[in-house]
């Protein structure tokens, strides 16, 4: 097989752990913290899971091993989407399961969850490890979105476990993913089964976090590799002064992507779709506070710009929320055949004008028409309207387009709009890790057997301090009913992992709006340039601003 250099340069890299976790697996002890409670519901999360709940938090730290000599036979999955430094979760869980004792096994389960259910698997062994390590993607084992939550689904895991001798099983996922294993762990601990099973927290999204967990594995590399090509357009946009570029990134329910990138940046517009819900924005105000800024640059003689735009907006915007909520009730059950049928789209303009209330279609009317169709593609499994698939920065470009024209007819703008659309998404899950992504992942997994190699279940694997050098960073676990609480899923009670949210009050968010009034007239650009690896630590090593803000 041909290699880039930088493929066989990245093979030979040799990813940092925590202090604790160096010198031998002989030499990590581990200490017990506080007993923990569900960040809500929690009567509710303890009746749930009685086995697993409670339990206290841990950190590992230089000393006598003193964890029970045994075979382990551990299978591991990736879950949900990509996201750069899974495989060094897998390189870092390899080395530590032979480290303890070359006996042990690794099987890696493909196809994500349903690996486990298909019984599909891998045996790993060193050529194989060593092929995938400190690269990006999933594609050692791929992955899946399969959710494990049913009896049937895991009595054939626990069949299948016991076909191989399993010991415990790591999930590698975000929050969806982990919520499974947290559920699986409960299962296999009230069956008696002797099978741990052991998270590890990942999505480029940055919506997995917490006071413990400080940053979801991928988000590091992703949004420095949007931010590289967000800052390229910035100076093609300030070399040719034509354009306003309109950049969706990836976050559907959260808008961390978006934030970091606008930190990176400085664009003129960063829309911060929890802004938008607190202050309860309507489009059409979206839309003018964008053409607040063409305009004000426009008269400096910059008819030019950059706006970066979260995938999820448009859900954070109470009266689309409205309208795709109506939207679903009204194509629910046999409508959707009914409404497919139709012979035109005047015919389903006129179905849907008909099915809404009065302010719903207020809403819908004024959405272009490619925006209204996006509205009415493929549903999702529930039935639902598929967010991800409106083209939101196109939206509010055309929405812009319509301010600036009416402005300029009352005579207060008078400059040049053309626009360009770009959407950063797959670009970024499966890039190289950053120097950071490789040694989090690594320690990720070189951690998460270590929980195993102690006998806890039901923990995921958390390595935090993350902002100091990774001599410095803090190797332990936290039980994932910690982070849990009861939501409302498809008319049922569930317990699930908290996402969270961009914090209207934290470090990074303030420090955006300190200085968005500047960026937006302003041509403050930065160019964080390419994800570097090898040179000065300042530089390769860096963390996230995101990171830098919250724990300055």
């Amino acid at each position: 097989m041909n290699l880039s250099p930088l493929q066989q340069a990245r093979y030979a890299y040799k990813p940092k752990l925590p202090g604790m976790l160096r010198g031998g697996i002989a030499e990590i002890s581990v200490q017990d913290g506080a007993a923990t409670i569900s960040v809500a519901d929690q009567d509710k999360i303890k009746a749930l899971f009685p086995n697993t709940y409670g339990k206290n938090e841990i950190t590992f730290k230089k000393g006598t091993n003193t964890s029970e000599a045994r075979k382990q036979v551990v299978g591991v999955i990736l879950s949900g989407g990509q996201a750069p430094g899974g495989h060094n979760v897998i390189c870092g869980l390899y080395d530590a399961i032979k480290a303890t004792d070359s006996n042990n096994v690794l099987l890696g389960f493909k196809g994500g969850p349903s690996g486990l259910i298909d019984d599909d698997y891998v045996e790993f062994d060193d050529a194989f490890i060593d092929a995938y390590r400190n690269t990006g993607g999933f594609d050692i084992i791929g992955s899946g979105r399969t959710k494990l939550e049913t009896e049937e689904q895991f009595k054939i895991v626990t069949e299948v476990a016991r076909k191989h001798g399993l010991t415990a099983i790591v999930i590698i996922g975000g929050d969806d993913s982990n919520t499974n294993a947290a559920v699986l762990a409960e299962y296999m601990a009230a069956n008696n089964t002797g099978v741990q099973v052991i998270g590890c927290p990942k999505t480029i999204d940055g919506d997995l976090k917490n006071e413990d967990i400080e940053a979801s594995f991928g988000f590091d590399t992703a949004t420095k590799t949007y931010s590289e090509l967000i800052g390229n357009i910035e100076r093609d946009a300030n070399s040719a002064k034509k354009y306003w570029h309109f950049i969706k990134v990836m976050g559907r329910s959260a808008s961390h992507v978006a934030l970091e990138c606008a930190l990176e940046t400085q664009p003129n517009i960063c829309l911060i779709g929890e802004e938008v819900a607190a202050r309860k924005m309507s489009l059409s105000a979206i839309a003018d506070y964008i053409a607040d800024s063409v305009e004000k640059r426009a008269a400096n003689g910059d008819n030019f710009g950059v706006a970066i735009i979260p995938e999820g907006i448009v859900e954070f915007v109470p009266e689309f929320s409205m309208l795709i909520a109506e939207i679903n009730e009204l194509l629910a059950g046999s409508k959707t055949d009914e409404f497919n049928a139709l012979p035109d789209w005047s015919a389903k303009h006129e179905f849907i004008r008909n099915g809404l209330s009065a302010d719903a279609f207020k809403v819908f009317d004024i959405l272009p028409q490619f925006v209204q169709q996006q509205l009415f593609l493929e549903r999702d499994p529930h039935g639902n309207v598929q967010v991800s698939l409106i083209e939101s920065e196109k939206l509010f470009a055309e929405m812009v387009k319509e301010k600036l024209a009416a402005r300029k007819a009352a005579g207060t703008y008078k400059g040049k709009f053309s626009t360009q659309h770009h959407f950063f998404g797959y670009e970024g899950r499966c890039a190289f890790p950053s120097n950071f992504d490789a040694d989090y992942c690594y320690s990720l997994g070189y951690n998460a057997f270590m929980l195993i190699q102690y006998g806890y279940t039901g923990y995921l694997s958390k390595v935090s301090n993350l902002s100091k050098p990774a001599e410095e960073w803090v190797a332990g676990g936290m039980p994932i009913t910690k982070m849990m609480n009861v939501e409302r899923r498809n008319g049922e009670d569930k317990p699930v992992i908290r996402k969270a949210l961009v914090e209207l009050d934290g470090k990074p968010f303030k420090y955006f709006e300190a200085n968005r009034e500047k960026w937006a007239v302003e041509t403050a650009f930065t160019y964080p340039g390419a994800i570097q690896y090898y040179g000065p630590a300042e530089v390769c090593d860096l963390t996230t601003r995101t990171l830098a803000l919250e724990k300055e």
